[in-house]
């Protein structure tokens, strides 16, 4: 049974209705998104934050992990910070406010908040399913973001980078975004803290590659180490359809990435990859599903984890294959260095295989640093945490080098080492 049987709510589930309470006069929309988010919340209410008898949440008890949840902070601010990478299209979103004049070459760009006003927003304001409380709290409080339209034929010479910085308090994004036949893109999707306040974000990005579309598309997710994050990314594939996903987490107090994917055209191809860099006391979540729904289709998932200190990590994993699916190669690796006896790491990779004329696997490991290499390194004069900083970037550098865009390689693993020569 998916739902709480409670009725008795934490103070975190008391503090979100009451902010819808508070906020629902000025929140953004017509008549038709203002009954949707109703629907949201009224869900929300009834079923609670989600504990581990919720088998999709089952290694993220957000009821007895959340424990406090900010105010919306009308008054707060967020420093602007430069591109990832020089050259990109930035739209910058600051404190859950989209830019009006943002723009950027080859893409009709909009803000959110317009689609809500006019009601346009309203359909897609739903749950996924009885156990999408992401959906429902994005859903019930989202205030803007962006949604892109990249024409048929489209090839974009510079990446686009989504921009969102947050300082405090509450902040709710949401990115649709429709690639066209044949068009070929990168789309950076970045998240930062420019401060130290805790604060509370939810975003969700739709993404939609019709026939021949060839995207990139990288979360970048950086929140300072009092927030939390709930992501989740929903992505439709049309015949073929090729999307290289790079997720990638170095930062936040409690994160939950959710990443579902359908394969929907003939011939088309999922690349994810994923490194989850975590230290502290962070809680790291990341739920990975991909419906395999027609022949012919392709998608391969490699995520790498590098665990410090006290830090607890997740990765859930889903390969389904439809009856009529034929030929489909699907495969799925986690691979987790856990360099901390208080650190924890759960993998659960799954497999659902109705079709008799596939292939698919799956595979977990968990390992810590070889000390032979950890010797010989220091043998030559180097110190011990340099030479472990060396071997642990040298354990997902070769995910971000799959990228094959020097500027974008370059700025990525920049991230990593930054990250690494605070926490190694």
């Amino acid at each position: 049974m998916n739902m709480q049987t409670g009725k008795t709510l934490s103070v975190a589930e008391t503090a979100l209705c009451a902010a819808y309470d508070q906020a629902i006069g000025e929140l953004p929309g017509d008549g038709a998104v203002l009954a949707a988010r109703d629907v949201l919340i009224s869900d929300f209410k009834e079923a609670g934050l989600p504990t581990r008898r919720i088998e999709a949440w089952h290694y993220t008890d957000l009821k007895a992990l959340l424990r406090a949840v900010p105010a919306f902070d009308p008054a707060a601010s967020a420093d602007r910070i430069e591109p990832l990478v020089e050259g990109a299209n930035v739209l910058s979103v600051v404190n859950g406010v989209a830019d009006k004049r943002a723009s950027a070459d080859g893409v009709s760009v909009t803000r959110f908040a317009d689609a809500l006003i006019d009601g346009s927003a309203a359909a897609g304001l739903v749950a996924r399913d009885g156990d999408d409380t992401i959906g429902r709290l994005n859903g019930a409080f989202v205030r803007d973001g962006f949604v892109l339209d990249i024409p048929a034929g489209a090839e974009l010479e510079n990446p686009v980078e989504i921009q969102t910085t947050q300082n405090a308090g509450q902040t709710h994004t949401r990115f649709p975004a429709t690639f066209g036949a044949n068009s070929k893109a990168t789309v950076i999707e970045r998240h930062v803290a420019t401060g130290e306040n805790a604060a509370f974000v939810t975003t969700v990005s739709d993404i939609t590659l019709s026939d021949g579309a060839e995207v990139t598309w990288i979360i970048l997710q950086a929140q300072g180490a009092a927030d939390t994050h709930l992501g989740q990314i929903r992505i439709t594939l049309g015949t073929d359809a090729k999307l290289r996903l790079y997720v990638i987490n170095a930062g936040g107090k409690l994160v939950r990435q959710e990443i579902h994917v359908v394969v929907s055209g003939e011939g088309s191809d999922l690349v994810l990859r994923g490194i989850n860099l975590l230290g502290g006391e962070t809680h790291n979540d990341v739920t990975f599903t991909v419906g395999h729904d027609v022949p012919n289709t392709t998608s391969t998932e490699v995520i790498r984890n590098v665990i410090f200190d006290r830090a607890k990590g997740v990765f859930q994993g889903q390969i389904r294959v439809a009856p009529d699916a034929q030929k489909t190669d699907a495969k799925m690796s986690c691979n987790t260095l856990l360099l901390s006896d208080e650190a924890d790491f759960s993998a659960k990779p799954e497999l659902e295989i109705f079709a008799d004329d596939v292939q698919c696997g799956h595979g977990a490991t968990v390992i810590d640093i070889d000390h032979t290499q950890l010797y010989y390194l220091m043998a030559r004069g180097i110190p011990e945490n340099k030479a472990r900083a060396m071997l642990v970037n040298a354990f997902v550098a070769e995910i971000v080098e799959e990228l094959e865009d020097e500027p974008l390689v370059e700025a990525l693993e920049g991230v990593i080492a930054a990250w690494l020569e605070k926490h190694a």
